[in-house]
């Protein structure tokens, strides 16, 4: 029979906080990149055209 190694297991408790990081860190990530693409989609196109004309 195989012995159990409990040396590379963590707790449940140590699970969830790594998965709170996980999840604040993708959070994060998101804002970011889809952050800038919505605010120019929402912007007005510019009425006076090309301003190096």
């Amino acid at each position: 029979m195989k012995k159990e190694n409990n040396l590379d297991k963590i707790t449940r408790k140590e699970a969830i906080k790594k998965m709170g990081k996980y999840a604040a860190l993708t959070a994060v990530g998101t804002f970011v990149i889809l952050n800038p693409l919505k605010a120019q989609s929402s912007s007005p196109p510019d009425p006076g055209g090309d301003p190096f004309d």
